[in-house]
């Protein structure tokens, strides 16, 4: 549990834009040291480890987390030194006044600065309710003057994103930026660590993503070369545990890892995720043989990069699996260690129990 902790810190440290993510996969691959001898990075990013398993006949099994985060983009220099900004993600705007943010330059180094917002003494009450838009917003990273904005390395296109943070909460809780998706990384490193440890008949492709966050693009190229057996997402899943969520769905922190049984975004990106019946069978008979105890999702309103995954070549069986998460794409998401810890043994059980032979048809 204490390694996911520490592995989840040091990543959620990192700001990592969409298509910025670079110092987040450089972190990962130090991280893993040896482990990560058999690693590749494409055009777009993505970190490839493999682990050959011990069996050249068993599948090959991409299974993949994202190492962006959501955030905005420089999109104006006003001539006093605010920034005007658009948003990258799905950023709820309601959070975003009265924030600490980051700001990389172009020689990557992290410029501090706030959300602007109205002085509460001079806002009428007409305005006390009203979210702005993230175009109506400005930043302020204390520069005078546009002259001072761009000494400082910061021009139009400069990501930016929360100030990180982590903490602890409680024995088993984490909370801060970026949950979503370095939680699942960490998983995803700890995956390639116990089956170094303990070798598997099945090669695991652990692939670090790249801009899911804008329109999950970067899983795709990543499965268009491995041409995986089949594909399995680590991501957040939307907590149903608190009081105004408690309709929802049954997904609680420290309930155990989740299955992902059908996701579907609803707004914009329409695409989602049914569960390959296979794997279905698969992660259940193996969570109950391993006395996991497990949780499963059903839900409209997200999405993950197997979205796509799937439709590559003619088609990859994939999977959402994932962890409860509270207060999601805000700068306190929160999830529990257990389930991290939980994720990755179902996960190298699976592995384990994929021998030459195994067959993902639809039938059982």
């Amino acid at each position: 549990m204490d390694r996911i902790a520490a592995w989840t810190e040091r990543l959620c440290g990192i700001p990592g834009l969409s298509g910025a993510e670079d110092p987040v996969s450089a972190a990962i691959a130090d991280a893993l040291g040896p482990l990560a001898s058999d690693q590749h990075v494409d055009a777009l990013g993505n970190l490839t480890v493999t682990v050959p398993g011990t069996d050249p006949g068993a599948p090959k099994i991409m299974i993949f987390a994202h190492t962006d985060q959501l955030g905005l983009v420089v999109r104006r220099i006003e001539h006093d030194g605010f920034l005007r900004v658009e948003r990258l993600g799905g950023v709820p705007e309601r959070v975003l006044p009265g924030l600490e943010i980051v700001v990389t330059n172009a020689r990557g180094e992290h410029v501090p600065g706030v959300v602007c917002v109205k002085a509460h003494h001079a806002t009428p009450p007409e305005e006390k309710g009203v979210v702005l838009t993230a175009d109506r917003l400005r930043l302020d990273i204390g520069a005078e003057s546009a002259v001072a904005v761009r000494a400082l390395g910061i021009e139009i296109g400069s990501p930016v994103t929360y100030r990180p943070r982590f903490q602890r909460i409680g024995p088993n809780r984490i909370c801060g930026t970026a949950l979503d998706d370095r939680a699942g990384c960490a998983v995803l490193m700890d995956l390639v660590r116990a089956v170094s440890e303990r070798p598997v008949p099945a090669t695991l492709q652990a692939v670090f993503t790249v801009q899911e966050e804008f329109n999950l693009r970067g899983a795709m190229v990543a499965a268009h070369r491995l041409r995986p057996d089949a594909a399995v997402s680590i991501d957040i899943m939307v907590a149903s545990d608190t009081p105004d969520l408690a309709e929802r769905g049954e997904l609680r922190l420290g309930g155990g890892p989740a299955l992902g049984l059908y996701s579907f975004h609803g707004r914009g990106t329409l695409n989602g995720t049914l569960a390959h019946p296979a794997w279905v069978r698969h992660l259940e008979r193996v969570g109950a043989s391993a006395g996991l105890a497990l949780q499963r999702s059903a839900h409209t309103g997200a999405l993950t990069d197997s979205s796509y995954v799937q439709l590559v070549g003619d088609g990859i069986p994939s999977v959402d699996v994932g962890y409860a998460t509270r207060y999601t794409h805000t700068p306190i998401e929160m999830c529990d260690l257990r389930d991290l810890v939980g994720l990755t043994a179902w996960l190298h059980a699976a592995l384990a129990a994929m021998p030459a032979g195994f067959s993902f048809a639809r039938r059982a």
